[in-house]
């Protein structure tokens, strides 16, 4: 017995551009895939204007409406849907104890490759890389990156492959065809091979970069004044309106991966969702409704667990990002955090979107590394990324740092 990957997703894409289109998921039910397909359309760039989600426990119902873009590759959006769906004897009650031990084990972390890349530096060459690797699903894990006297630049990215064609020959030559074509006569050297996971072991943040970024989540206060944040956070809960359910009703301003932010969280939670729907009002208002079970399927009845949820809520919808310009000795020092998933995952794009930024306002990278900081039970990303000022900024440290900012909520 089988279902057919053509019935799991459905797309139907918009005749006219700007209108959304719409994508509808019915598979199996597991605890965060919401997450995990939210995940998905956020790497692929799409904007959720609108959302419904249903679910029994074991089957689920989902539907999205989206913006794309005129180069969005619908047919491997498809097929990376489809590949997050879980297993389908989960839809006909197979306990875990039944299923084989290949079945029943942790997925296999991907192989780590180390992409080396020497080239001429110039203004906006990082986003041009980032780009490529970004269109090729090839994703960064981490990264150091340098520039020399000279003016050139040794660009070090440990990536892994979501088609796991990186150890080929074959795909090698596409990777480097793909950049040739990017960076064109820029390009010195290239060399890639495969590395141990090692290599990309987690590596805490300084002391002033921790106080700057994380003491908010110390202290348990709101985020400081130095720190941009996204306004009109409100979210209310109600144990009266349904027998079986907590509903969370949440109104914000929508930003890039909104809904990715909200599944991450009831995900880490481990809270189920049975019934939501999205949708954004005027301008960028956005209402949310969400009937959550936890996992034993029961409501959500003790206060602490509901308090901590709704300050986890806000804190991710208030700022799921944090930006700030830092003095480092005479440089200027840009940093970028992100939360990573229980799960390991990092946030999709990031640090594309920072190069795209900083190559909208002519700003060179002297530059940029790629890490992970741990503050009580959370782990972070961390991107470190040092302005080449030479004389003096072409915008102001304000201006960069809002640039970013605006980049990576998408509200440009």
């Amino acid at each position: 017995m089988g279902i057919l990957s053509d019935d799991v997703v459905i797309i139907s894409q918009s005749e006219k551009e700007g209108e959304p289109s719409v994508i509808t998921i019915n598979c199996p039910d597991k605890t965060g895939l919401g997450c995990d397909l939210c995940r998905i359309l956020l790497f692929f760039g799409l904007n959720i204007v609108r959302g419904d989600v249903t679910t029994d426990g074991k089957w689920c119902y989902l539907v999205f409406w989206v913006i794309g873009k005129p180069n969005t590759r619908w047919n491997l959006l498809k097929m990376r849907l489809v590949e997050a769906s879980p297993s389908f004897s989960w839809a006909f009650g197979i306990s875990r104890c039944y299923l084989s031990d290949s079945e029943s084990q942790p997925p296999k972390l991907p192989d780590l490759f180390l992409l080396k890349l020497a080239c001429s530096d110039r203004t906006g060459l990082l986003y041009d890389v980032t780009e490529v690797l970004y269109k090729l699903e090839i994703n960064i894990e981490k990264v150091k990156i340098s520039t020399t006297p000279d003016g050139k630049v040794m660009d070090l990215f440990f990536v892994t492959d979501t088609r796991e064609l990186l150890g080929t020959g074959k795909r090698r030559e596409e990777v480097y065809e793909y950049l040739r074509d990017a960076i064109g006569d820029s390009m010195i050297s290239y060399d890639i091979g495969l590395v141990g996971s090692e290599i990309t072991a987690r590596s805490q943040a300084s002391s002033s970069v921790a106080e700057t970024l994380f003491s908010s989540d110390v202290s348990g206060e709101q985020p400081s004044g130095g720190l941009h944040t996204s306004s009109n956070v409100s979210i209310s809960v109600d144990n009266s309106l349904s027998p079986a359910h907590t509903l969370i009703h949440i109104t914000c301003q929508d930003h890039k991966g909104l809904l990715y932010d909200i599944m991450r969280t009831f995900k880490d939670f481990n809270i189920q969702i049975s019934y939501g729907r999205f949708t954004i009002k005027r301008g960028r208002n956005c209402e949310i409704d969400l009937f959550i079970v936890q996992s034993d399927g029961r409501k959500i009845l003790d206060s602490s667990k509901l308090n901590a949820l709704v300050c986890r809520l806000r804190a991710e919808l208030q700022q799921p990002l944090r930006v700030v310009m830092m003095n480092r000795g005479p440089d200027t020092e840009l940093l970028v955090t992100n939360p990573v998933e229980l799960s390991g995952k990092g946030r999709p794009q990031v640090f594309h979107d920072i190069a795209l930024a900083l190559k909208k306002i002519n700003t060179c990278i002297f530059s940029a590394e790629i890490g992970r900081h741990v503050t009580g039970e959370r782990e972070w990303e961390v991107y470190k990324v040092l302005i080449n000022e030479e004389d003096s900024l072409p915008v102001t440290r304000s201006k960069i740092e809002e640039q970013v900012w605006n980049t990576l909520m998408g509200w440009e």
